[in-house]
């Protein structure tokens, strides 16, 4: 049986104690918790996007891992019509296979300021098998 392990970085604030962990990481896979760019410029969706997947970036290398294993990202936007500038964003944040991805249009995230939640799903090291 696999044991859980809490995967941290510096450069990802921790949520406090009690409430949900960022990354888990369980027999190989990390499962990255909806991160979104509070403590970021908040600018627009594209500022936003580039600063959540920088955290996942964070997240997936404390983990043992890289970006090319990522398989799965679920993208929750707040204005559906602004979807391009996600995708762009998520284009300078992959390479080769592109994980399947979701985007959904909700009616709010967490704090007004926020436009972009991205939640992913890696499992470490495939990419190097």
């Amino acid at each position: 049986m696999s044991s859980i392990i809490r995967a941290t970085s510096p450069e990802v604030p921790e949520p406090p104690a009690g409430t949900w962990s960022n990354c888990l990481v369980v027999g190989g896979i990390a499962y990255l918790a909806g991160l979104t760019a509070r403590g970021n410029d908040l600018a627009d969706e594209y500022t936003q996007s580039k600063a959540i997947f920088a955290k996942i970036r964070h997240l997936v290398e404390a983990a043992g891992g890289d970006m090319a294993d990522i398989v799965k990202v679920t993208i929750f936007v707040t204005d559906i019509t602004q979807r391009e500038k996600v995708w762009a964003a998520r284009k300078e944040a992959f390479t080769g296979n592109f994980p399947a991805s979701t985007l959904v249009q909700v009616a709010a995230l967490a704090d007004p300021t926020l436009k972009v939640e991205i939640e992913a799903i890696a499992h470490i090291g495939a990419s190097k098998r």
